[in-house]
């Protein structure tokens, strides 16, 4: 499906998680707040049918937990790109990490590339990094 198919509030929430730099990540809420539109169910709903084209891993549940069904592929995404984990107790079920949310959660706005120590990558990452929102109407 290609994004002339897309509906415009898909097209508009896969925007927001190509944004997202490598290492961090922002909730369903967030990307929600970010639109100014929707909720994080309505997030969550596009990112379940349109999500696979994009980072999704980078858009997650606000208690860090990871995506069940998609833990271990979303680990490895998170190791690979230094993203800050929370290391499971031997009580968790699976043993598996949280993320970090207080250290991994972007904002949005100018720590895009200092603040996960990376340089975010092409026009829109730098848009980002100065605070520029999709669908603002900034792009031409």
């Amino acid at each position: 499906m290609s994004m002339q198919e897309l509906p415009e509030y898909a097209e508009r929430v896969l925007e927001v998680a190509e944004l997202i730099p490598p290492g961090r990540v922002m909730t369903y809420g967030d990307v929600a707040e970010w639109l100014g539109e929707g909720g994080p169910r309505q997030v969550g709903r596009v990112m379940a049918l349109y999500g696979g084209a994009v980072p999704w891993w980078r858009v997650v549940r606000s208690d860090g937990v990871l995506l069940p069904g998609h833990e271990l592929r979303a680990l490895g995404h998170y190791r690979e790109e230094g993203t800050p984990l929370r290391e499971a107790g031997r009580a968790a079920e699976g043993h598996l990490p949280k993320l970090d949310m207080r250290r991994a959660r972007w904002d949005g706005g100018r720590d895009a590339a200092a603040g996960a120590g990376r340089d975010a990558a092409g026009d829109a990452g730098e848009d980002a990094a100065a605070g520029v929102r999709p669908g603002a109407g900034t792009h031409t």
